[in-house]
């Protein structure tokens, strides 16, 4: 199993295969705009921007379960980072990531790098880095900024 055995729905409502990232470097990222960490979407979008053209991508998944920080429908939180984070990476549908209902994504993803004292996502931001293999390499804690893992990025694309 990989992430590429997955599929979600975007941010559009258009379901996708995360078969089309095959053989990129992916750091998935659960997201909430409400959040006080939503100012890594800064962040995450510079790593994307200088890491894109060397077969890399962020993954935006929303999620509303942690003290409903994510109350926007998809096409309002769409807008909201476009316009407030000049977000362009693949945004997702709004998702659980954790409990009964976790996304199957997430489900792969925590399982295979499970958190300090639970393998849940904790909160908002938590950060998962994916080889260009489809296996996941690390987790990061909501605290860590993106500019943090860009060591870990340039480590895989350089072996990728």
């Amino acid at each position: 199993m990989s992430v590429y055995d997955y599929s979600a729905l975007t941010i559009k409502g258009e379901e996708v295969s995360l078969e089309q990232y095959k053989g990129n470097v992916l750091l998935i990222v659960n997201t909430a705009t409400n959040c006080g960490f939503a100012p890594q979407f800064d962040g995450l979008q510079e790593l994307y921007e200088s890491y894109k053209d060397q077969k890399f991508a962020v993954l935006g998944f929303p999620s509303n379960q942690f003290m409903n920080q994510e109350p926007r429908s998809e096409s309002e939180i769409e807008q909201h980072c476009r316009l407030n984070y000049g977000i362009d990476f693949p945004m997702f549908g709004k998702v659980d990531v954790k409990g009964p209902n976790a996304h199957p994504l997430f489900e792969y993803l925590t399982n295979n790098a499970p958190g300090v004292l639970t393998k849940q996502v904790k909160w908002n931001f938590t950060k998962f880095l994916v080889d260009a293999s489809g296996h996941v390499v690390n987790r990061y804690a909501p605290q860590t900024k993106p500019e943090q893992i860009k060591e870990d990025i340039e480590k895989l694309l350089s072996n990728a």
